[in-house]
């Protein structure tokens, strides 16, 4: 069970609610992130049928534009390719 965040899930490891505090949705960016693997490039669906299995509120456009927007993820311009950003793990 990660630190911090530890509230904002439920009994299967699924986030519940989003939070409110910056640093807490950094913690639920990096568990987030913990989801997909390196190495391997994913579709837009696929990105979100993983971040839709991982939190139960039904806004993975939310999830998924804050991996972007923070890091964890990268993709092609286009949104047809995305992957794990192994520069964000090196900084945690």
């Amino acid at each position: 069970m990660p630190k911090g965040i530890e509230r904002y899930l439920d009994e299967e490891g699924r986030l519940k609610q989003w939070p409110g505090k910056y640093t807490l949705k950094m913690l639920a960016y990096a568990y987030l992130a913990d989801k997909f693997l390196y190495d391997k490039n994913y579709t837009e669906k696929e990105v979100n049928a993983i971040l839709e299995k991982w939190h139960t509120f039904g806004d993975y456009f939310l999830l998924r534009r804050g991996l972007i927007e923070t890091g964890y993820l990268k993709r092609v311009p286009d949104g047809s390719k995305y992957w794990k950003n192994k520069e964000k793990q090196e900084e945690n």
